[in-house]
């Protein structure tokens, strides 16, 4: 719990303390129309699973706390299906994205795990109302 505070509080100051893409950060510090939102849906060999747990938080929570624009890389399982991952992935823009594809930690990250995945399928999402996402930033923030 005190983990997923710190993540919390993480977020807030990335998004509150710097502009992404175009915007003006005066006007719109949270530009959602420029985000990339992806579900990765991952399945780990069981063998490998707490192996696999221990290099996701490493990589997880270096991401958010190192990289600009990623808001979001937040793991879960399946409840009853520790081997079922689901990751919420949030970039500020592409760039970000790519960005992020370069770091040593996600690098790192994909050389580790390689050998532990079944399956791995990245589904990219679109939110339905992009207008409560910074509300719901903000309402962390005063949490």
């Amino acid at each position: 719990m005190k983990l997923m505070k710190e993540v919390i509080l993480i977020l807030i100051t990335i998004l509150t303390g710097s502009s992404y893409g175009q915007t003006d950060p005066i006007k719109d510090p949270f530009n959602t129309a420029n985000m990339i939102i992806r579900i990765s849906e991952i399945e780990i060999e069981p063998a490998f699973l707490n192996e696999y747990l221990s290099i996701l938080k490493e990589e997880s929570a270096a991401s958010v706390m190192l990289e600009q624009g990623v808001i979001s890389i937040y793991p879960m399982f399946v409840k009853n299906k520790p081997t079922e991952i689901r990751i919420l992935e949030i970039y500020a823009d592409q760039a970000a994205y790519e960005s992020h594809l370069q770091t040593p930690n996600f690098k790192q990250y994909k050389a580790e795990t390689l050998g532990m995945v079944k399956s791995l399928k990245l589904i990219d999402m679109e939110a339905v109302d992009k207008e409560t996402m910074p509300k719901i930033f903000k309402k962390l923030k005063s949490w």
